[in-house]
């Protein structure tokens, strides 16, 4: 984590007056998941962390029920008074933040005033949680500075709740535990049906991970995403006039051997598919960490990114083209696309004396193809939302 905050200080009493007494600061992280893509939703398993990069939020109570948002990272801003019932703002960034304070109101809970200035160091568009990192930061901060003792949890189902219902993105659980619930030099293995979840350490031995952005815009992301929600939905209303279940993740690979023939639409086979052989790809991925067998866990890196390009298809051109590089790089162990798809970013696990090499093959390779320049980052887990 790198922020100016010294600068960000007395850019935040430039906006808002007053002087530096009473900022209090709050960050959260983005994340990455390592295996389990497309299944948070399917109430099945995933493997994300939190990253060193995020959003941190410059906060000072007023006293009035006026809330001003900033940001440094987008040109709108907005007032809003407390007054009255809180309504969206167009697209806008601030409409994450807004729907996270409307969850507050909901439970009967109402925030006082208050001056916010937010900035982040995530990547736009790389798919790395920039709207989770927001949601958390602001729901810690509102909790923290009106000592509503609302638990770290609930925060996660209330960030949720604000993508799903008042930005209207229909996303599953994940990124808001991940970027809420993470610990350093720890990944989260975590059941998104039942919400049990375990802090375990990577065994890395001289291997790292390495963030790779395709610097694609990530056009299609939002729409496809609630279609490949809905088309998962439909499998399992099917299968449930034969066999009972809620979710896609409560079938294993040999029951959905059993009732793929049930589904005569060969496109909503290939969904269910991913799903279930994604759901059993984490648990193999758990059991090679426990192994230390990084070797396998890698395979299972690969092995996830050909069902998300094939089954789910929500690769894209450049995703393919970057993820087929690292894996030719002498050394590297496993590569796959990570986040919703359709652009944004790869992880690839390979050993630390290794980096300079992949980022000078990958990085030529992926320019030559797509004439777009990558970007590299090292990703290390960290710990989650806090106040600083």
């Amino acid at each position: 984590m790198d922020f100016p905050l010294k600068e960000l200080k007395h850019d935040f009493i430039a906006l808002y007056g007053g002087d530096m007494t009473n900022i209090q600061v709050y960050f959260a992280p983005g994340r990455v998941n390592l295996l389990g893509e497309h299944t948070d939703y399917n109430g099945g398993l995933v493997m994300p962390f939190s990253l060193q990069v995020g959003t941190i939020l410059l906060v000072r109570k007023r006293n009035d029920r006026k809330i001003r948002f900033n940001s440094k990272n987008f040109k709108v801003n907005a007032d809003v008074c407390l007054i009255t019932d809180i309504a969206r703002v167009g697209n806008e960034w601030v409409n994450y933040p807004l729907g996270v304070i409307n969850e507050f109101r909901l439970k009967g809970l109402e925030p006082v005033g208050m001056d916010l200035l937010y900035m982040g160091n995530i990547p736009n568009g790389a798919g790395l949680s920039s709207s989770a990192s927001i949601e958390m930061v602001t729901a810690f901060a509102v909790n923290d500075l009106n000592n509503f003792g609302v638990s770290k949890l609930e925060m996660v189902h209330m960030s949720q709740r604000a993508e799903n219902n008042f930005v209207g993105m229909n996303c599953g659980i994940m990124d808001m535990f991940a970027v809420g619930m993470g610990m350093d030099n720890r990944v989260i293995m975590l059941d998104c049906d039942t919400l049990d979840y375990s802090l375990v350490e990577i065994p890395m031995e001289g291997n790292v991970f390495i963030i790779s952005d395709t610097k694609k815009e990530r056009k299609l992301a939002d729409s496809k995403y609630n279609e490949r929600r809905s088309q998962c939905e439909a499998v399992v209303e099917i299968v449930n006039s034969h066999h009972p279940i809620k979710n896609l993740s409560q079938l294993s690979v040999a029951q959905w051997d059993q009732y793929k023939s049930l589904i005569s639409d060969e496109v909503l086979r290939k969904r269910a598919k991913h799903v279930i052989t994604e759901n059993q790809r984490v648990k193999d991925g758990m059991a090679a960490l426990a192994h230390h067998d990084l070797t396998l866990f890698g395979q299972k890196m690969n092995a996830s990114h050909e069902s998300l390009k094939t089954d789910y298809e929500v690769s894209c051109y450049e995703l393919d083209v970057l993820v087929e590089a690292a894996q030719n790089v002498n050394g590297v162990l496993g590569s796959r696309m990570t986040g919703a798809g359709f652009g944004g970013c790869t992880i690839s696990l390979l050993p630390e004396v290794s980096v300079a090499t992949f980022k000078n093959e990958v990085g030529e390779i992926y320019q030559q193809k797509t004439g777009l320049k990558p970007a590299f980052y090292l990703a290390v887990p960290s710990e989650g939302v806090r106040k600083l």
